[in-house]
């Protein structure tokens, strides 16, 4: 069974019980030693995972409240590579970028554009300077009705996308969100508008593929930014520079707390696993959490993962299974078995969605330390 479980699924189950503790996947250490760039990858490599990770700004915030006391700035895991390879993000994490409405001979590339933009006379994009000023579309996720802002302001890309972070969500992101904006309904002038699109060449040390960048306005300034490593700045709002690798700073390190588990398994094998070897099959119950899952599961080597949901036949409902409430067999009021064996996965691949599977289909897990 393929029927894909509709997105408003996924958000009445991601918040339908607010009165459980919702875990993090991992933790952040501040070491308040000064070490080089590559000092600091092998530290946090020998005692935790890796040097920090940051995929969103509640991430960002919660390096800022939790912020060991005099540290002024510290080193976290994105790094310049060397092969000078451009990887194209959206601005909006979360979103992947596996499709593309490029108008034809674009991107050209014309004197280093790293930054994407659309005019009222096509939906097609092109490739433009970051530091082009312009106007731009801003995303509100939290709006139902108008989550679409069109600022008339000319602003470049990091300009814009600062506003958009500071007053709605993000800048535009994805086919889907521009699809449903129509951007000649409310711009009568053949104008440039930055799109939520930018491409660089920053990796993170622990080879996963988040796209949350927050660099400072200075970024693009060679005089202020020059080198091919990234620290936070905690009196700057904990927005990054890039500084010189062989420079001597304190760091952040963070622990993961999800396993992904290479071996088929079906569901309830699976489940049996992570709670012998770890804690739990993992639950979602943030849109961050989906972010880091996602990440997890583009390593798996089937096509989905399995995630800690089941079905009650019964009731017709989705739950997540917990140990202290849940076992492999429910019965219904009636004394009868409610085990039609559909459980929860989620997509490898595309948007990374929820799918409903037969339970005893085999596949890759995600288990959880907490």
């Amino acid at each position: 069974m393929r029927e894909k479980m509709q997105w408003n699924l996924f958000l009445v189950i991601l918040f339908a019980q607010p009165s459980l503790m919702v875990c993090q996947l991992y933790d952040y250490h501040y070491i308040n030693e000064e070490k080089t760039w590559t000092e600091a990858q092998q530290y946090c490599r020998e005692k935790h995972t890796d040097l920090a990770t940051v995929s969103n700004m509640a991430d960002m915030k919660r390096l800022l409240s939790n912020s060991a006391g005099n540290m002024k700035e510290a080193w976290i895991g994105l790094y310049d590579q060397t092969d000078g390879i451009r990887t194209w993000y959206w601005s909006l994490p979360g979103v992947e970028f596996n499709e593309t409405n490029w108008k034809e001979g674009e991107p050209d590339d014309y004197e280093t554009e790293n930054c994407a933009g659309r005019k009222t006379e096509t939906s097609k994009w092109s490739d433009i300077s970051c530091d082009h000023q312009t106007y731009f579309l801003c995303y509100n996720e939290n709006k139902t009705s108008e989550k679409f802002y069109l600022i008339k302001e000319e602003k470049t890309w990091l300009e814009a996308q600062s506003y958009c972070r500071e007053k709605h969500t993000d800048l535009i992101s994805g086919m889907d969100q521009l699809k449903e904006f129509q951007l000649k309904d409310v711009l009568s002038v053949d104008s440039w508008v930055f799109i939520g699109l930018f491409r660089d060449t920053w990796r993170w040390s622990d080879g996963r593929s988040f796209s949350f960048r927050h660099w400072n306005l200075q970024f693009d300034d060679e005089k202020y930014n020059s080198g091919q490593c990234a620290m936070t700045v905690f009196d700057d709002g904990g927005r990054w520079k890039n500084e010189d690798c062989a420079a001597k700073k304190p760091f952040i390190c963070y622990d993961d707390n999800l396993i992904l588990v290479k071996e088929k398994m079906n569901w309830k094998d699976a489940l049996s696993y992570c709670r012998e070897h770890y804690h739990d099959l993992v639950t979602i119950k943030t849109l961050e959490q989906q972010i880091l899952v996602q990440e997890k599961a583009k390593k798996a080597s089937t096509p989905f993962v399995w995630l800690a949901l089941r079905y009650n036949c019964t009731k017709k409902f989705w739950v997540w299974v917990y140990p202290e409430r849940v076992t492999s067999r429910t019965q219904n009021s009636g004394g009868e078995v409610d085990d039609c064996n559909i459980s929860g996965a989620m997509d490898t691949g595309g948007q990374h969605k929820w799918f409903q599977r037969n339970g005893g289909e085999e596949f890759n897990f995600i288990c959880s330390k907490i």
